[in-house]
């Protein structure tokens, strides 16, 4: 005899907890406690330094470039490809928009604006070769890194092009109100409030299986504490940080794409089983060539923020960018097999690889260790997905 729908339910929510922590992405959460454990390290080793307000707001500055590259390189991996050329596009991007704006004095959002174009136009144009010619991603974008490295050389003649005007600095350098970071995080809370009953009544709705109320409570007042935390470290300084806001606001929209649109549910699909997705009538070629124009256009939008945020552009901007952008979405949980990946694992991968260069700069350990440690983390990273991936298959 079948139960009652509702009642169904309420036994499918008041089943074992334990149950639910095992069904849990543990990694997911390692990657939050290996956070608190990396932040805790170096805040006993450089006496709370680390931990201060200011060189939080630096440290949330700093990510904000590797976090925005790292974003749109998620969907180029989980679609089974790979972009080694996002650092010299932002570098390229960036002395453009500079160029633009100090040399040729035009507006800057039209400087911008050209700059994000030219970004759109360089993943249009990887995107055709390895989507249409069929020229492995690995070498579209090898190549392309050299060559937007060497447009940059060429368009800066090696020079440092700064100052920039005032509006465009605005963009890497400004602040939020302290009042309006307050409405923002409450607006957050609500927001988080009102998902969480949503998704669960949209599960019940379908049959599904629903946390008990417990858990669910303590994952809101879980974020709504970590929010309510951010604000109010980052207001005990200046105030949320502008490029912080940019990240927050493509993190949400990128999510909701991968997520949320059937374009999203292809990548992923095309990235898991490539043939299975070509017999079920997805048009792959147009869906990689997507995937390197949001690539291109995220590496711009760095490029842009890396210019403001520095008030100049150089000849070296944007160098090893590509491997900390990599690198981020890796260690945020995004398997170089494809069909694996989240916007924000990759966001808190780039948090990871900032607090990394942060924490080691505080101690002054040597450039050449860093390097090594960086490394040997990204290591340690494709060595848990592989296995990851193993025991699952």
């Amino acid at each position: 005899m079948n139960l009652p729908l509702k009642q169904n339910n309420v036994n499918k929510e008041t089943g074992s907890k334990l149950s639910f922590f095992m069904k849990m992405d543990i990694r997911a959460y390692a990657m939050i406690f290996a956070l608190v454990a990396i932040w805790l390290f170096f805040a006993i080793l450089t006496d709370g330094a680390f931990l201060s307000e200011r060189n939080l707001s630096n440290l949330f500055r700093q990510m904000s470039v590797t976090a925005i590259l790292a974003i749109g390189v998620v969907l180029v991996i989980v679609s089974g490809q790979i972009d080694l050329s996002v650092g010299s596009v932002a570098g390229l991007t960036g002395g453009v928009a500079a160029v633009l704006n100090v040399w040729v004095g035009l507006d800057p959002f039209l400087s911008i604006a050209v700059a994000i174009g030219l970004g759109i136009l360089i993943g249009i144009w990887q995107g055709f070769w390895v989507a249409y010619m069929s020229v492995p991603s690995f070498i579209v974008t090898l190549g392309g890194m050299l060559i937007f490295r060497g447009i940059l050389l060429g368009i800066t003649k090696g020079n440092t092009i700064a100052p920039l005007s005032e509006g465009f600095r605005t963009i890497g350098q400004s602040y939020l109100s302290v009042s309006l970071g307050w409405i923002l995080a409450a607006m957050a809370i609500v927001a988080v409030i009102l998902f969480t009953l949503n998704k669960r009544r949209s599960r019940i709705k379908y049959g599904f299986e629903v946390a008990p109320y417990s858990i669910e409570l303590l994952k809101v007042a879980g974020i709504s504490m970590l929010i309510i935390l951010f604000v109010g470290t980052m207001n005990a300084y200046a105030g949320i940080p502008m490029p912080i806001m940019l990240v927050l606001v493509l993190g949400l929209i990128f999510t909701f794409i991968a997520k949320n649109t059937s374009f999203g549910r292809q990548i992923y699909a095309i990235g898991g089983n490539p043939e299975a997705a070509r017999l079920s009538g997805i048009n792959i070629r147009r869906r990689v060539m997507a995937v390197f124009i949001l690539s291109g256009f995220m590496a711009s939008v760095a490029g842009v923020v890396l210019t403001a945020r520095l008030n100049a552009a150089t000849s070296s901007a944007g160098q090893m960018l590509e491997l900390d952008a990599i690198a981020a979405a890796v260690i945020g949980g995004t398997s170089l097999m494809g069909g694996t990946g989240t916007i924000i694992g990759a966001v808190i991968g780039a948090l990871i690889m900032a607090s990394l260069d942060n924490g080691m700069s505080m101690m002054n350990v040597e450039a050449f260790w860093q390097y090594i440690v960086k490394g040997l983390i990204l290591i340690l990273a494709v060595w848990v997905d592989v296995t990851t991936k193993k025991r699952r298959g």
